[in-house]
């Protein structure tokens, strides 16, 4: 529906500043920076419904642009909101109707589907209790157990891009806090706002502590209990993810957290397998009542070329530790759909999270079988302040599919998962080239030559397509960096044509754009 015309990477050249200098420099009381995080993080639809019906911009000489942190090329407010107002029609489609983006989750109401997850970003009662005055429906507190670990330091290294990190790796352990101060902060978050959601994820050395450890945080009241059965980052032998790897200790301490409550229990899974769905079943059979995925990656990152220690480096040493961010988002949601379309717990309630810093990224999470999505990783970027737009964000997005509920979402592209088998394989789909969108860089002619199929040729005009040699593998499509690529039609793949262990199923109807 919103026009790929927009200048996002103005956007994304943005400093994200805490308070905007180019909000206090507008002489017309707009507030850009506000303008340019709703189009970073994808809010298309609110950004333009925040501008007035005239463009105030035009014309102005622009001391929003001057005050920008970024002196040496400051952020082009003007362009983009020129082009958002060009999009602002599009919101008299959307409506007005009110949407719920309310739930229950194990018999648990949530008011919204976002939720910080067991992390530092929830762990203390300031964190969590500005997180629900900013509206986000709940919290699962930071892993309570009864020991302190020792922690190191440095703890975080990250894979980046410009201003913003898309892999991050850390060796952070559990609460550091004592068991009775999370306890207190538990009671203390409930008696000030008994109608958020708290999560208390625990984490036990053995039976009785697993059983106790639950009976204590719902007496201090959590509404759900969340067993850790996946941190990979402990120090000590037996726990976190030496737990979640085997389905046998799985049931037997999830039967015996289901001994000391009796809310809801979920068992938070790692992705550090290969097939999560017997942890899953071996969960249910313990007792949980629904499952959290997925907790961080293993990984090792930055290796340092001179001193040839990874990162972070703790006087020159390191070690396997959890991977998160947006770049773990297709892995993430590869196990919610494992989960999702298993037959032996068909839809079971799933806490969802991994990679997700936008509202379209919940979305996918909820069309893949996931209840709610949990989140830390984006907080720890870009603060709090990204709940504004996840609401605003996913409310639009439910108008514009004339929904009336968040639950009408869940599920909705499990089935449109299948076993690589069962894809059609009898056509391909041809791509077009925009002339009046290209500028001649040639890439997809380097990539197609060099990297794919040897399809394409660079003219005087442009890139040309050969249709007997294009297999259709869109190569070209993912390496043009103007979108100047689209499809027209689809021909007969003649190396399956005839196949007698072809395909069996019907194509579904497809966009060519």
């Amino acid at each position: 529906m919103w026009s790929t015309n927009i200048p996002r990477e103005e956007a994304e050249r943005c400093l994200l500043c805490r308070e905007g200098p180019c909000t206090a420099a507008c002489p017309h009381g707009l507030d850009p920076a506000r303008l340019l995080r709703s189009v970073r993080f994808q809010n298309l639809a609110g950004a333009a419904g925040r501008l007035p019906e005239r463009d105030l911009c035009a014309g102005c000489p622009a001391p929003c642009e001057e005050a920008c942190l970024r002196p040496d090329s400051p952020v082009r407010v003007r362009s983009l909101a020129a082009a958002l107002h060009g999009e602002k029609k599009n919101l008299e489609e959307l409506g007005e109707e009110p949407v719920d983006l309310s739930s229950t989750f194990c018999g648990v109401r949530l008011e919204n589907p976002f939720l910080l997850s067991s992390s530092v970003v929830a762990s203390s009662y300031e964190k969590i209790a500005r997180a629900f005055e900013m509206g986000w429906a709940g919290a699962c507190f930071k892993t309570i157990c009864d020991f302190i670990p020792r922690e190191a330091s440095p703890r975080y290294s990250a894979l980046s891009g410009e201003h913003c990190f898309y892999g991050f790796k850390n060796i952070e352990q559990l609460s550091c806090d004592s068991l009775e101060e999370d306890l207190d902060i538990l009671r203390r978050l409930k008696r000030s706002y008994p109608t958020k959601v708290l999560i208390a994820s625990i984490m036990g050395r053995d039976e009785e502590e697993w059983c106790r450890l639950a009976r204590l945080v719902e007496e201090a009241g959590a509404d759900l209990v969340e067993c850790n059965f996946s941190c990979p980052n402990m120090e000590q032998d037996g726990l976190g993810v030496d737990v979640g790897q085997s389905p046998e200790a799985v049931e037997r301490y999830t039967a015996a957290a289901r001994r000391g409550c009796s809310i809801p229990l979920l068992a938070k899974l790692t992705p550090n397998v290969g097939d999560m769905r017997p942890m899953a079943r071996a969960a249910r059979r313990g007792g949980a009542d629904g499952l959290a995925a997925i907790n961080t990656v293993k990984s090792i990152m930055g290796m340092n070329l001179d001193t040839y220690a990874t990162s972070p480096s703790v006087r020159g040493l390191s070690g396997v530790g959890g991977y998160s961010g947006k770049a773990v988002k297709p892995i993430a949601l590869r196990f919610i759909w494992e989960l999702a379309s298993d037959p032996q717990w068909p839809s079971p309630p799933i806490s969802g999270m991994g990679g997700i810093e936008t509202w379209r990224d919940a979305v996918e999470f909820l069309l893949l079988g996931a209840d709610h999505v949990q989140i830390t990783t984006a907080v720890m970027q870009y603060g709090l302040r990204i709940i504004d737009d996840l609401l605003e964000g996913l409310t639009l997005y439910l108008r514009e599919k004339a929904l009336r509920r968040v639950t009408d979402l869940k599920g909705l592209g499990v089935e449109n998962v299948a076993a690589l088998e069962e894809l059609e394989r009898e056509s391909i789909l041809l791509r077009r080239f925009d002339r009046s969108r290209g500028v001649g860089c040639g890439r997809c002619v380097l990539s197609c030559r060099d990297g794919g199929h040897e399809a394409l040729t660079m003219r005087k005009g442009g890139p040309v397509m050969d249709p007997a040699a294009c297999v259709g593998c869109h190569l070209c499509v993912l390496v043009c960096p103007v979108h100047a690529i689209s499809g027209y039609g689809r021909r007969i793949n003649p190396e399956n044509l005839g196949r007698k262990d072809g395909p069996k199923a019907v194509p579904r109807e497809e966009e060519t754009s």
